[in-house]
């Protein structure tokens, strides 16, 4: 049988390895994609490092994937062969409990997390459910495409359910992967937009991106100045930081919110008082669903969003995956299919 180049994991720990396998064939509900692209997500640390409960291994890893649907597996009547398509974090859905009932899929008791439970974009083809396609419009290259299915989602997704309206103040903390698809997002929602970062040499880029305001978080009190503001609708925290991200709390004004989406497992030190006056919340937002997806992506097409990336080959992953653990790629990682 014919085959492909993959990047997988053995085993927790191990490095990445470039490995020939045969290309699989789609079963019942399912699609093969020809992967064009792929996005490095720090999240893919919990498959290298083996920091996820149920890993399977060997496994490839990778959920930000583009491609084009390259054979259709019996049952599958929505998506034909040639459609440009994406898959994300969600990787499909039981449809059997009680979430899944009541229509909140990305909470699935039995959620199938792509490069998690089955294998992902890190590799020329790779088998999705139906379910998790999201149909790519035609003005967003696979390289663009690929980062808006997870980092692109999360920060789309939490802030058009975050309550703010338009005109409201909203506060993007951090401009890295995340934040910097968030200050675009907030201000082609229509927010007043405030970019929250350390450092002035970050300013420039974070008034091209759409802030109207950049607070230097090292030279600046930023609580202060986001109440003579009147204090934030949202702070969107994007740096996975709880130490940057607890004194946030008291720059909210009534009713405000804190939404997290830079994941730390350290504990975000917030008291009662802080919360209780004002009616303040602190509240996480996970991905979406594939129709989720496909929100953000048309959103994108439509407003001119565009994430910033580095291209690797997919035969670089580990220097790839490397750059994006230095911290200093500007700002999204993504692997390329020759």
């Amino acid at each position: 049988m014919a085959q492909m180049t993959t990047v997988q994991i053995s085993r927790p720990g191990a490095p990445f390895e470039v490995v020939a396998r045969e290309i699989p064939a789609p079963g019942p509900n399912t699609v093969r994609i020809r992967v064009q692209a792929c996005g490095v997500c720090h999240s893919d640390l919990f498959v290298k490092e083996g920091h996820w409960p149920g890993l399977q291994y060997p496994r490839v890893t990778g959920h930000e994937v583009a491609g084009v649907i390259d054979a259709v597996g019996a049952g599958v009547t929505a998506w034909k062969k040639g459609q440009r398509v994406g898959v994300g974090w969600h990787g499909g859905h039981c449809g059997q409990c009680v979430p899944c009932r009541r229509g909140d899929f990305i909470s699935c008791q039995n959620l199938r997390i792509t490069g998690f439970s089955d294998d992902g974009g890190y590799a020329h083809y790779m088998i999705a459910r139906s379910e998790a396609l999201a149909a790519i419009p035609d003005s967003l290259s696979p390289a663009e495409a690929a980062p808006i299915l997870c980092a692109g989602i999360t920060t789309f997704n939490s802030l058009r359910h975050s309550g703010a309206r338009a005109g409201d103040l909203v506060a993007v903390q951090g401009l890295g992967g995340l934040g910097h698809l968030g200050i675009q997002f907030a201000s082609k929602m229509g927010y007043h937009t405030v970019a929250i970062g350390r450092g002035k040499d970050k300013e420039p880029l974070a008034l091209k991106l759409g802030a109207v305001r950049y607070l230097d978080a090292a030279s600046v009190n930023v609580v202060e100045e986001l109440a003579k503001l009147g204090g934030a609708s949202v702070i969107l925290a994007t740096a996975p930081s709880s130490k940057a991200m607890s004194p946030l709390v008291d720059g909210l004004g009534v009713d405000g919110k804190l939404l997290v989406v830079g994941a730390s497992a350290d504990p975000i030190t917030v008291t009662p008082i802080q919360l209780i006056g004002k009616r303040r919340e602190i509240r996480g937002w996970p991905s979406g669903t594939a129709r989720d997806s496909e929100d953000a992506l048309n959103f994108c097409a439509l407003t001119g969003i565009r994430p910033m990336v580095e291209t690797f080959p997919l035969e670089q992953a580990a220097a790839g995956y490397e750059r994006m653990l230095s911290g200093k790629v500007r700002f999204r990682v993504v692997l390329t299919m020759s």
